[in-house]
């Protein structure tokens, strides 16, 4: 009996809900901090500007993934805790799409701003790109608990932007590659399935109403 107590006891001290957000926002950093470790030991390829803003994007993709996979996850494998880390998973996400962006600005153009302006009028996907940034910069002023009160039911509609968003993102990575098309495919799919998911759950509130 005192061994199944113990047991039980040392598994709830494993799903601490106090650590999710340390350990998730750890886990997120990590390809930040491996990609300026490679930096510094010369591991970025034969060209490393490509590498880094290519990693950056992919990362910010990643967790905008992720953070949608949090109310399937949430409600059908019950993993509630997850709900904690849902915000900062858009910050953090938001923050890898930031770093892409100033990348592209730094080592693909170097600050040159007329070049900029004429490379996304240019390049569709840079265009594409570029415009899903500027449609999240709402989604993160508005992501505070003063603005979710203040905004009332006009917060979650503008909040529902991120499904769009997250199409353009996947529409630019389709875009932007060039030849192995496998990852964009795969990450299609998982998109298409958690969309598909908030479908069905939409149509059935809608039946039941």
């Amino acid at each position: 009996m005192d061994t199944v107590i113990n047991s039980n006891k040392y598994s709830s001290s494993l799903y601490n809900p106090a650590l999710i957000k340390p350990a998730v926002f750890i886990l997120c950093l990590l390809p930040l901090m491996n990609l300026v470790w490679n930096g510094f030991n010369q591991g970025l390829g034969v060209n490393p500007a490509e590498t880094i803003i290519r990693t950056l994007g992919d990362w910010a993709l990643y967790i905008l993934l992720f953070t949608l996979a949090v109310t399937p996850l949430r409600k059908i494998a019950g993993l509630t805790a997850l709900i904690r880390v849902r915000r900062m998973l858009g910050l953090i996400m938001f923050f890898y799409a930031s770093l892409h962006l100033l990348a592209y600005v730094w080592f693909d153009q170097y600050f040159d701003w007329n070049e900029i302006v004429k490379d996304i009028i240019k390049r569709p996907f840079i265009t594409l790109g570029f415009a899903t940034f500027i449609l999240l910069i709402p989604l993160v002023l508005t992501s505070t608990n003063k603005m979710m009160k203040r905004l009332k039911r006009r917060w979650k509609t503008l909040h529902q932007m991120i499904y769009p968003i997250s199409l353009m993102a996947v529409v630019h990575y389709f875009w932007m590659t060039r030849a192995d098309f496998r990852q964009p495919v795969i990450i299609a799919i998982i998109l298409s399935g958690l969309l598909a998911y908030r479908l069905f759950v939409y149509f059935k509130k809608q039946q039941s109403i």
